[in-house]
């Protein structure tokens, strides 16, 4: 059974429009910054840095569904966990409520890629002990 990593987000006047319910494109935002939060957590990074250089991770998939809206001022719950931990990338997969209510659900896919100047990012395993403090949010 995975655990579940859970971060809150206070919906800002900047993440709303004219009607002051959250843009969808906010959505996006948090659920890097709850992937950001849930790294963090067990001290990690999405950019961190190796004999051979630097690791960052590129999005290579994401989506949300939405189901019902947020307002200026809301306080969301953001639950994290991961659906794949695969060799060279992982699925992030986001719940947020509100309340106890389910306003949306995401994901996003991740790759690990090897970061060098002038090159296009270049897919590698995810090292050893990256992937040993993810696990317990895998399924």
């Amino acid at each position: 059974m995975p655990t579940f990593f859970v971060t809150t987000r206070r919906v800002e006047f900047s993440d709303t429009d004219a009607a002051g319910i959250m843009h969808f494109a906010a959505f996006f935002r948090m659920m890097e910054q709850a992937e950001h939060d849930l790294l963090r957590s067990v001290g990690l990074s999405v950019v961190t840095h190796d004999a051979e250089g630097t690791l960052s991770w590129p999005r290579a998939a994401a989506k949300c569904d939405f189901e019902a809206a947020a307002r200026f001022e809301e306080l969301l719950e953001i639950e994290v966990r991961i659906a794949r931990l695969g060799n060279k990338s992982v699925t992030f997969v986001h719940r947020f409520t509100r309340g106890g209510q389910q306003l949306a659900a995401g994901e996003i896919t991740s790759v690990c890629c090897r970061m060098r100047a002038g090159a296009p990012p270049e897919p590698v395993a995810i090292p050893a002990y990256y992937a040993d403090k993810l696990r317990p949010f895998s399924e």
